[in-house]
């Protein structure tokens, strides 16, 4: 896990620094709020802050302020560094957002501990976050993630002048292997057919199951060829796929139809206007015989 210290005393942060590494933290080193301000703007920013109270140009307090009044998504745990320790001071530091204080001159086993504290509330926010944004059945997005994170790869590919294609990936006869095998051979398929999505893309696309049998992927960077040569790829995956029902050795071969649609460049286009045709290439796809991919 990565930690920001905020302290402009070089011997103190040389200390904190030597401590969080040596406990296998990857350490931020900056000297006052400012400049720790300015490395919390960082994608991969860091989730946790030890600062110190008193410092120029921006002191531990209004940071704190600053980052609570910034209402990021993920949470950055707070741990202030002070001398001050009546209760006054205590609460204003509450007030001001922070989560726990280690009194100066610090004992570095009391400052582990607490440092200990806030990863692991970092880890449970990051679970709680996971399981609010997935399909418990598949793992993949769920429909409000997808769509949320759909219309900022829109923003993205708008601001910066480059294409965005989607694949709406649909089970082929999906209603006939529940009504035949049982929902817990349906519940295996919907399983292996979005592992043979998640398999067949790049580590920076994404996939959410938009309903039922259906399946987004979105596809930044990709044009409208390169997003059809994806969808062939999958489609091919799909089709070679077996799966055992469950409670008998019977198995179930399965197919998927694939509708593609892309963002040209400069493209004034809503993502909804672009999830629509692609699910009407989708339908043609289905109805010119299934198994296929369709623009």
């Amino acid at each position: 896990m990565r930690v920001l210290i905020c302290e402009d005393d070089p011997v103190s942060r040389q200390l904190l620094a030597s401590f969080l590494e040596k406990w296998g933290y990857d350490v931020v080193v900056t000297n006052d709020g400012k400049e720790a301000w300015e490395a919390l703007q960082e994608p991969a920013a860091p989730g946790l802050v030890v600062s110190d109270w008193m410092m120029p140009h921006m002191d531990g307090i209004e940071l704190c302020r600053k980052i609570r009044e910034k209402k990021e998504t993920s949470y950055t745990y707070f741990i202030i560094l002070t001398a001050k320790e009546s209760k006054r001071n205590i609460i204003e530091g509450l007030k001001a957002g922070a989560d726990d204080f280690v009194v100066k001159p610090f004992d570095h086993e009391e400052l582990r501990f607490r440092v200990g504290i806030g990863e692991r509330i970092l880890e449970l926010e990051r679970r709680i976050l996971k399981l609010a944004m997935t399909d418990v059945l598949t793992g993949v997005l769920n429909r409000r993630a997808l769509m949320e994170k759909l219309e900022v790869e829109k923003i993205r590919a708008g601001r910066e002048n480059t294409s965005l294609s989607l694949i709406i990936a649909d089970i082929d006869h999906f209603k006939e292997v529940n009504d035949t095998y049982g929902h817990q051979t349906g519940d295996l398929v919907l399983q292996k057919f979005s592992d043979a999505l998640m398999a067949a893309t790049r580590p920076y696309d994404f996939v959410g199951r938009y309903g039922g049998e259906e399946f987004v992927i979105c596809l930044p960077g990709n044009g409208q060829e390169e997003a059809v040569s994806t969808a062939e790829r999958i489609r091919m995956r799909v089709e070679g796929l077996r799966v055992t029902a469950s409670g008998n050795s019977a198995s179930v071969q399965i197919t998927g139809s694939f509708g593609v649609a892309s963002f040209g460049l400069d493209s004034q286009e809503s993502a909804d206007s672009l999830l629509r045709r692609a699910d009407k290439a989708l339908y043609r796809a289905k109805s010119e015989g299934r198994n296929r991919v369709c623009v």
